[in-house]
């Protein structure tokens, strides 16, 4: 009998310190840079974020996350076989978050590594459970995305810094008998990599290049509506199915403007559309975990309907899963 992959439980958190629009814009013209609420709502939909304090990481954010989506799934920690993260912003150089994490949940013994695919990390960690449990190599996965972007924004930059906030996102992947991802589909481009990147690295204690976020916002929104499209075609067809059968569009939360572009892309209806960038910002790796619980526990997603997820990021990278929760 075929074995399949379930979300059976999902969790989120966000670091206490809730950042407006107001409170950034003022923290900003301190620096000299000007912006407002008005204007930073009219381009992305952002209200707010949430910053975590200084000596907080990723592994911290993802700690409550996880416990939430095991509390859901009604596993215990010591239950699971597999820990993938997802984070562009790593507690350390190695080991991994995820090692990290296993540690802070008690347990020691099962596979844990990070995926690195920024902001399309959930969808790349999400599809490589699910490979692992159809193999038979798991069958209770923790997956997880986390971050802390605040520590690489250049807030002297007021096109990006109040783009991105910190949080981290969760689910738990069980095998079954029953259909539960019902396809995915992933993809990279690295010669696109400098339109949104960190250009710097660690050498002999010294850092080299910029350790600060890069973007060209005009060349992402362009490829990203593009292959946002392309991807969620593909995976319904390997699905076998059509744009009529998604219940919901879970879309990695990085702007308004790319998420309702894609939308109407696609032909998902406003009201279908999983939106949260306007209380978090966007989280990279964690933002579609984030929108995914959100909707989970808000009580807009029910058991048995169809869930498309996608995601695009620096990389570039870019890919969608469906599921049936």
């Amino acid at each position: 009998m075929q074995t399949y992959s379930r979300i059976t439980g999902t969790g989120s958190y966000l670091p206490p310190n809730r950042v407006t629009n107001q409170q950034l814009a003022e923290q900003l013209a301190q620096r000299g840079i000007e912006t407002s609420d008005e204007w930073i709502v009219e381009r992305t939909g952002i209200q707010a974020r949430h910053f975590a304090e200084r000596d907080v990481p990723s592994s911290a954010l993802a700690l409550p996350a996880a416990q939430q989506a095991l509390q859901a799934a009604g596993r215990e920690a010591q239950e699971l076989d597999l820990i993938i993260v997802a984070t562009s912003t790593p507690d350390m150089v190695f080991p991994s978050t995820a090692s990290i994490l296993q540690n802070k949940l008690g347990i020691s013994g099962c596979p844990a590594f990070d995926v690195q695919a920024v902001c399309s990390g959930f969808i790349y960690a999400l599809t490589v459970a699910d490979a692992m449990i159809r193999a038979g190599s798991a069958r209770t996965a923790l997956v997880v995305g986390a971050e802390v972007f605040s520590r690489i924004l250049d807030f002297n930059d007021r096109t990006t810094c109040v783009l991105f906030g910190d949080g981290a996102g969760a689910v738990v992947l069980e095998a079954s008998q029953q259909p539960g991802v019902l396809a995915c589909d992933i993809h990279a481009d690295g010669r696109h990599r400098e339109i949104l990147c960190v250009p710097g690295n660690v050498y002999g204690g010294q850092v080299l290049g910029t350790p600060l976020l890069h973007m060209d916002g005009q060349a992402v929104f362009k490829l990203a509506v593009g292959v946002l499209e392309k991807t969620a075609r593909a995976t319904l067809d390997k699905a076998g199915l059509q744009l009529s059968d998604i219940d919901w569009l879970v879309p990695h939360q990085a702007n308004i403007r790319i998420m309702q572009s894609t939308a109407r892309k696609l032909r998902v209806p406003t009201e279908r559309v999983v939106v949260t960038v306007h209380e978090h910002g966007n989280t990279s790796a964690a933002s579609i975990p984030l929108a995914l619980d959100h909707a989970v526990r808000a009580g807009q997603i029910q058991p048995g309907q169809r869930v498309l997820m996608e995601g695009v990021g620096g990389g570039f990278t870019w890919g969608s899963v469906l599921v049936q929760m």
